[in-house]
């Protein structure tokens, strides 16, 4: 039996999105083989939710009120946002001796950022959209801006969720969405938009070996794929999307590689717009959202796995 610490909660706007998939994650892993226990990470507060009580950080471990010491056989990357996917927390784990089931802080600090994300894999012929990234207090050059065309898409670069996310439809709009995703980042990416269909691709390892899960289709009955379109069930996703044989194995193809280039581990989700015949990278998302409304876990099970024995996989590799 295995002491699975399920980190949960979170310092950012995604914590309500965290709480659910810790949840889930504990829901779901067989009882049978892990001892699970919810972690809540706020700041320098991570206590065990069930008791109440705190971590002891010197070992990372967990004093039961019966006098029991619970030490941890792995972590499992239920959190979202800072401190676990902006790659703050996985250096405490490593000096501690603690596996994780996401990836490690160097490259979750490189993703959590959209734009230095697309200077890594622009040398490997990934199609983006352009953009343009702006700092907090800095003059805005609107006009240099609207060279990327209307409408525009405004995000905060370092934050998930679509929480701050605009599409911009109008110079009059550009300036106010801008103000708004400077609330969630000190760094704002202006985009191009790309007309064409979403979709998301979920990819790990299992065994050492890179397993790609079926292609999600999102068709969001709202602007775009927004915080409502995500967790408030206003999307349809379609899994297996309805693709050609040829334009599936060019996503499956396509997610496999940026997995491999980011040096990713863990499961990741790939967002895609298919611009004509070719996907365009949105974002990769270092740990996804597995609540469930959420599209990994419904391209796990579209593959045959129940979510049990899908958690299990993520922590049995990363015991390896």
């Amino acid at each position: 039996m295995k002491n699975i610490a399920i980190l949960t909660g979170g310092d950012s706007a995604e914590r309500v999105i965290s709480l659910k998939s810790g949840q889930v994650v504990r829901e779901n892993l067989p009882s049978d083989h892990y001892r699970t226990f919810l972690i809540d990470i706020q700041k320098a507060d991570w206590r065990d939710v069930d008791s109440g009580t705190a971590i002891d950080k010197n070992d990372f471990s967990l004093r039961l009120a019966d006098g029991e010491k619970i030490h941890f056989d792995a972590a499992f990357a239920a959190l979202h946002g800072s401190p676990l996917e902006d790659g703050k927390m996985q250096g405490y784990l490593e000096m501690i001796g603690i596996p994780y089931t996401c990836c490690d802080g160097y490259v979750s600090a490189l993703t959590m950022s959209k734009h230095n994300t697309k200077l890594q894999l622009a040398p490997y012929q990934v199609p983006m959209a352009p953009s343009e990234l702006l700092q907090k207090g800095a003059a805005v050059d609107v006009e240099k801006l609207l060279q990327l065309g209307l409408p525009l898409f405004v995000k905060p670069n370092d934050h998930g969720s679509s929480f701050g996310v605009t599409k911009v439809k109008t110079q009059e709009a550009l300036l106010p969405a801008i103000v708004e995703a400077f609330e969630y980042s000190n760094e704002v990416m202006v985009e191009a938009f790309m007309p064409g269909r979403e979709f998301s691709n979920g990819v790990l390892r299992v065994n050492g070996e890179i397993v790609v899960l079926p292609v999600t289709e999102i068709i969001p009955e709202t602007e775009f794929f927004d915080f409502a379109a995500k967790y408030e069930g206003k999307s349809k996703e379609v899994t297996p999307a309805d693709l050609s044989d040829t334009l599936t194995q060019q996503c499956r193809q396509l997610t496999g590689k940026i997995y491999e280039l980011l040096k990713c581990k863990g499961v990741v989700r790939i967002d895609y717009i298919l611009v004509g015949d070719t996907f365009h990278l949105l974002e990769p998302n270092t740990i996804p959202g597995i609540s469930p409304a959420s599209i990994v876990p419904q391209q796990a099970q579209a593959y045959g796995w129940s979510l049990g024995h899908f958690f299990s996989l993520l922590i049995e590799e990363s015991l390896t």
